[in-house]
């Protein structure tokens, strides 16, 4: 999984954080947007519009793993980062 991380880091990838805001502000990715999961099916125009692939990162994993199986029947380009201090190691 780190990886596959780097790789989509390296293609330009925007960190996509689905976790509440109140877990955001305890803490979250440079650069990173947060969209929870609940919002998610409303946001897949605007998250199609960035045009990279997504990696999509939570607490455990679990909530990213659903945004990214939706995400992906929906075309976009993404991998479940899984807790998003994986993807923080390499910012």
């Amino acid at each position: 999984m780190l990886d596959e991380i780097q790789e989509y880091l390296e293609k330009g990838a925007v960190v996509l954080d689905v976790r509440n805001q109140s877990e955001w502000d305890e803490g979250h990715s440079e650069g990173a947007k947060l969209i929870t999961l609940t919002e998610i099916p409303q946001n897949v125009e605007e998250i199609k519009s960035w045009g990279k692939p997504v990696i999509a990162v939570c607490r455990s994993g679990a909530r990213s793993g659903n945004a990214t199986d939706f995400l992906v029947g929906h075309d976009i380009d993404v991998i479940n980062g899984g807790p998003w201090g994986n993807v923080d190691q390499f910012l």
